[in-house]
């Protein structure tokens, strides 16, 4: 069967992006002392924005080997990747290693794309064929994703970098981070001339007022008082890996119980200056809502609980603050919009898919107005209600 990637349903697709082959990744990992050349394509990933996989090595092991096209990850994109890798792995983060060429550079061109190769992590990988916002599927797993993002954010604390320049499928928080969101839509449209064209004919103006802007006048009395932060922006449990320490007996008797935790985050592609609570919400809004399955299971696929577990898991390792808790939920209706916006522009300039950009356009719009609804609006009251006690 050819190789198939998830797509914007529930259905896999054919990837606009051709899987990688043994010969590519065998040039590529040439360049790698640690590696020298490849000898197995061992898995190949259903992500549908780049191609990638694991690879076996000349020198024994595996790694995973991602390609990007030029136009969506330059070098210079990946160097922004890298270095805030980097900090993480100097504070004690749970995250891969970042391999070198053997002129130093952590990322390599050869024509149109540009690769990176990381180590594979350590952990389990239970979440691998997983599609977005698919479940957790046990409670102790989403307690356990949130310790590991609040321990994540302590080590990212002290990155001063910038917010990345203007590119392709980032997902930060600037559309609402200010006093005019329709202002902020313009400015950030204005770099992105697919995505200025698309919006002229959409009355997104309109949908913005009607959908985001309360959230927006709630929260931003709060913004002031959260301190930037450089984030993840994709905290799904198909970007951790985990580990479960066995209960323990003694003559007989139980004196540990079975626990799991996440011994590796991956996949920093959409990380950005933010904050984190906007992280935190949107680690919520990846896990605790499975919104391509909203029409065929309502309320089934809505799981407040495992939001309220991503919370208290993340407070064990750092308490939010008075202005963190009043802005999670607002932010929750909120933090999907720039990625939202960023998918537009990549589905029109890049892979010219009018379908996708439609789809994005939704996303953009739905996941906000749904929060208004009945069930959305349950779900936020549910996390007020936690975040009082």
């Amino acid at each position: 069967m050819s190789h198939l990637v998830h797509g914007m349903g529930t259905e896999s697709v054919a990837p606009d992006w051709p899987p990688l082959t043994l010969t590519e990744v065998d040039a590529v990992l040439r360049r790698y002392p640690q590696a020298a050349g490849a000898r197995a394509l061992t898995w190949r990933s259903p992500r549908p924005l780049s191609a990638a996989g694991l690879v076996e090595t000349a020198r024994g092991g595996s790694v995973f080997v991602k390609r990007h096209h030029r136009r969506v990850r330059s070098l210079d994109g990946l160097h922004e990747e890298h270095a805030f890798l980097a900090h993480l792995r100097r504070g004690g983060a749970a995250v891969v290693d970042v391999m070198t060429d053997d002129e130093g550079g952590t990322a390599v061109a050869v024509g149109e794309w540009t690769y990176e190769v990381h180590s594979v992590g350590d952990g389990e990988d239970l979440y691998r064929e997983a599609i977005s916002w698919s479940p957790f599927t046990q409670p102790s797993h989403a307690h356990a994703a949130g310790r590991a993002l609040a321990e994540l954010h302590e080590a990212a604390r002290g990155y001063a970098a910038p917010p990345r320049a203007p590119r392709q499928l980032t997902a930060g928080f600037a559309i609402f981070a200010g006093d005019d969101p329709i202002a902020a839509v313009d400015q950030y449209a204005a770099v992105r001339p697919a995505l200025a064209e698309d919006l002229s004919a959409r009355s997104w103006r309109e949908d913005v007022e009607r959908w985001h802007l309360p959230h927006h006048e709630r929260l931003r009395s709060q913004l002031a008082a959260l301190d930037p932060l450089w984030t993840h922006n994709d905290f799904h449990a198909s970007n951790l890996l985990w580990r479960s320490t066995p209960a323990s007996t003694v003559s007989g008797s139980t004196v540990r119980v079975s626990t799991v935790h996440v011994s590796t985050v991956l996949d920093f592609g959409l990380c950005d200056r933010a904050f984190a609570v906007h992280d935190l919400a949107t680690a919520i809004e990846r896990n605790a809502v499975e919104w391509i399955a909203l029409d065929a299971k309502g309320e089934g696929a809505v799981h407040p609980d495992a939001a309220l577990a991503l919370v208290d898991g993340y407070q064990e390792i750092r308490k939010l603050t008075e202005s963190e808790r009043a802005a999670l939920p607002d932010l929750l209706a909120l933090c999907h919009a720039d990625y939202a916006l960023s998918e537009i522009d990549y589905f029109r300039d890049v892979t010219g898919s009018a379908q996708n950009a439609e789809l994005a356009y939704r996303y953009f719009v739905d996941h906000t107005a749904w929060f208004a609804g009945p069930a959305g609006a349950r779900f936020l009251d549910r996390l007020r209600a936690a975040l009082g006690d």
